[in-house]
């Protein structure tokens, strides 16, 4: 029989005799009160605390919305690149020109903690910054770009772009691009589900990914195909469609990002 047992039960005995009980007694008695009203509180205690779950682990590669983790780099915009080509359809094409728009003004942060698949990020393209038809940009991409564009067609075609009917860049001065999740890709590369606001809408699309890490750098490449319908835009037209611009752009972009401090 251990020692408080043997104080609690000598207590008793001399209650229950009757006899007045000595100092030894009444020490024993006053341990007795105490360890009841521990484990009446304990019991309470237990009782009244609801028990939280851990928060459930998501998916591999499944971001969480909101939620950021791991080492911020930000994108640092005189260094990264964001392309779109876009081409001349409709029956008078020739007497229109390809296009490249271009922004050089990308901002934003992207977390990479230990698991690179759940890297997350947000990205933010300035459209009043946008450019249309830089001679160094179109001198790199080939044949389909080498025809001189006049600065008539030039002004009109950013015009357009940032008018009402398409871009509406008065009312929506920046593209948002968030990421949903990351996926492993072929060779290397890694798939990007990316929603991008554009305007009052977010639309989803997915996107291949190469990346370097260095020590404090972090640098994002990919080129894709990707149509204005699937961002709830609507190409250009004029002249009852004689003279359009196909849905479908050739999308490119280089970001470099380095570690925040």
């Amino acid at each position: 029989m251990g020692p408080k047992l043997k104080r609690v039960t000598a207590a008793f005995e001399i209650f229950r005799a009757g006899t007045a009980p000595s100092a030894q007694s009444r020490g024993a008695a006053r341990a007795l009160r105490l360890a009841s009203f521990a484990t009446s509180a304990l019991t309470l205690l237990l009782a009244g605390c609801p028990q939280h779950p851990g928060a459930p682990a998501g998916p591999r590669g499944q971001a969480i919305p909101g939620a950021h983790l791991g080492r911020p780099y930000d994108v640092v915009a005189g260094e990264s690149l964001l392309t779109i080509l876009v081409y001349r359809a409709g029956p008078l094409a020739k007497a229109g020109h390809n296009h490249v728009i271009a922004s050089h003004e990308l901002s934003g942060t992207i977390y990479v903690p230990t698991d690179l698949m759940r890297t997350t990020f947000e990205v933010r393209v300035p459209v009043g910054g946008m450019t249309v038809d830089e001679a160094a940009l179109r001198a790199q991409e080939g044949a389909d770009f080498s025809a001189d564009v006049p600065d008539s067609a030039r002004d009109g075609t950013r015009r357009n772009m940032l008018g009402q009917a398409l871009l509406d860049a008065e009312r929506f001065p920046q593209i948002v691009l968030q990421s949903e999740r990351l996926e492993p890709h072929a060779g290397g590369q890694l798939e990007a589900h990316v929603q991008v606001q554009v305007k009052e809408s977010p639309h989803s699309i997915v996107a291949p990914v190469r990346y370097e890490m260095k020590s404090d750098e972090l640098v994002i490449s990919g080129e894709m195909p990707l149509r204005q319908t699937d961002l709830g835009l609507t190409p250009f037209s004029a002249l009852l469609g004689a003279l359009q611009v196909q849905d479908e752009m050739r999308v490119k972009f280089h970001i470099v990002a380095r570690a925040a401090h």
